[in-house]
């Protein structure tokens, strides 16, 4: 990053979504990328996005995202993704923290996602932030070859629930 950058992570509305940017830095991450179908569905289904802007030179452009789901009592990760020109400067860290923030305002106790097996070093980036490694789930996600990969659940406790206050006689 030079001395002129500067980064911002904000909640962007899905109308404001830039769609082309995300959709780029997609394709250019992963060997089975999510589909324009996939975050239409997203924007559909009113889910969460935080969008990791990048300034640089007096130009802004996306840097990273990730989409979440707000349950009940919980926020489930569904992808987080840092462009991979900005990768190893901390940036998925930003987003995290970012996606905490939102998720404790929700009043969320828990955050939960599903990680590649073979994903060894985003598994040490969560396990590092505090996630715990829970369970898995086999055959999860598409292989180039066809066959599939196994996911390793994990999560994060956001906050203690409240304890019952005793009632009064």
């Amino acid at each position: 990053m030079s001395a002129t950058t500067t980064l911002a992570v904000r909640h962007v509305p899905w109308s404001d979504l830039w769609f082309d940017e995300v959709l780029a830095i997609e394709q250019s991450a992963y060997s089975h990328p999510w589909t324009p179908g996939n975050f239409r569905d997203s924007v559909v289904a009113g889910y969460h996005l935080e969008i990791l802007l990048v300034q640089d030179q007096g130009r802004e452009h996306v840097a990273g995202y990730c989409v979440a789901m707000e349950g009940v009592d919980e926020v489930h990760l569904l992808n987080i993704t840092v462009a991979p020109a900005w990768q190893g400067r901390g940036l998925g860290i930003r987003l995290l923290t970012a996606l905490c923030a939102w998720s404790r305002q929700r009043q969320a106790q828990w955050l939960w996602l599903e990680v590649r097996a073979s994903n060894t070093h985003a598994q040490q980036v969560y396990q590092h932030f505090g996630f715990k490694r829970v369970g898995e789930r086999k055959d999860y996600y598409p292989l180039s070859s066809g066959r599939r990969e196994d996911a390793v659940v994990m999560s994060l406790l956001l906050r203690v629930p409240r304890q019952p206050s005793e009632s009064v006689a």
